[in-house]
């Protein structure tokens, strides 16, 4: 296995502001990266670079031992799977699986045996013969990944592969990349916009921003303890809730979160200059709860709307602050209780809560 690494690397366009800018990015051997942000923010231009689909402005790319950066794509030892499936029509599923290697000069025996092999571990072994006209999207995406397999690269890289799949495929390709991985314990460098994604599949995520990374760790990790505002508010669904807000220490010594005009939550014991930059607090959805309107702690607001997804309910409640709605998941039960224009109020534990300065900078590390 093999790793690879981004130093300081940007990507400029013309004349234009760069779309990568000054990346430092090591991936481990056999480490499954997800590269994740919203449209436009550089993670699939950072892929091309990896790939030698583009070329690099500044800085230089690793793989393994090996500086790339100026690399012809097919020495690189990368295979790269695209959104599109990119499968020549005319070929049958072990044509297009085998068609690298046929290119590369290998003996139509070996092709064979490592096309058949490559089949049966994504179960398209009863697909050989058929071409991608006859195949569903699920089944060519796998006919992709196959192509990528037989080539044995260092690195996988997968550029959105399932955006263009409904949603119980994706679902299922989900845990078909997993059980890849697991079988592979292949390096593999994945870019996506989904959010689900990102945390099902990623041993580490690197959340991209306007052509730079906000934040790199582990998914859970990466959701607990957010370094900002940005990072906060693209993972989790629904988004977290921001409200503006200030925190002080009581003269009983305990600290709270002051919300204006909607009420007050129990604050971890910051110290007394952390305390002072609080500038809003964030509270996600699952860690909200409802609480007796007469209870000394939480939020008042009054029910707006409410979703019944089936095993939960999630609820929006109107508060007196700029951030007008804030949402709450419930259980089932819970939701179905509730009615429309009810007043409520409701609590957050002090480690749920999530404390941001005058810069979106979190303030709980």
């Amino acid at each position: 296995m093999i790793g690879l690494e981004f130093k300081s690397v940007t990507k400029r366009f013309g004349d234009n502001p760069p779309v990568v800018c000054a990346l430092d990015l090591r991936v481990e051997p056999g480490e499954f990266m997800v590269l994740v942000g919203p449209s436009g923010c550089g993670k699939s231009t950072t892929l091309r670079m990896l790939a030698g689909l583009e070329d690099v402005s500044e800085g230089q790319i690793h793989i393994g031992e090996r500086d790339v950066t100026h690399v012809p794509p097919a020495q690189r030892g990368v295979a790269m799977v695209f959104q599109s499936y990119a499968l020549y029509p005319h070929m049958t599923v072990a044509e297009n699986m085998g068609f690298g290697l046929k290119v590369s000069g290998v003996a139509k025996a070996e092709i064979d045996a490592v096309v058949l092999k490559a089949a049966q571990s994504l179960q398209l072994e009863s697909l050989l013969t058929r071409r991608p006209r006859e195949l569903s999207g699920g089944q060519r995406q796998r006919v992709a990944i196959g192509r990528a397999i037989v080539r044995a690269p260092d690195v996988f890289l997968f550029d959105e592969p399932l955006s263009n799949l409904d949603a119980a495929l994706r679902n299922q390709m989900r845990v078909e990349l997993l059980r890849l991985h697991e079988r592979l314990g292949a390096t593999i460098v994945y870019v996506t916009h989904d959010q689900v994604e990102a945390m099902t599949l990623g041993d580490r995520i690197a959340i991209f921003n306007q052509g730079r990374i906000e934040q790199v760790g582990p998914p859970l990790e990466v959701y607990r303890h957010p370094k900002n505002r940005f990072v906060a508010g693209f993972l989790g669904t629904p988004s977290i809730n921001f409200l503006p807000g200030s925190a002080r220490r009581e003269s009983g010594g305990s600290i709270l979160f002051e919300v204006p005009e909607c009420g007050k939550l129990p604050a971890p014991d910051l110290p007394e200059q952390v305390l002072a930059r609080v500038r809003s607090v964030g509270l996600r959805p699952e860690h909200l709860q409802l609480v007796p309107l007469d209870s000394e702690w939480g939020l008042s607001g009054e029910l707006d709307v409410i979703e019944h997804l089936g095993d939960i309910s999630i609820a929006y409640i109107k508060v007196p602050t700029q951030a007008g709605t804030i949402a709450v998941k419930l259980g089932m039960a819970q939701g179905l209780a509730l009615r429309q224009h009810q007043a409520l109020r409701l609590s957050c534990e002090r480690e749920h809560i999530i404390a941001f300065d005058a810069h979106g900078q979190s303030l709980m590390a």
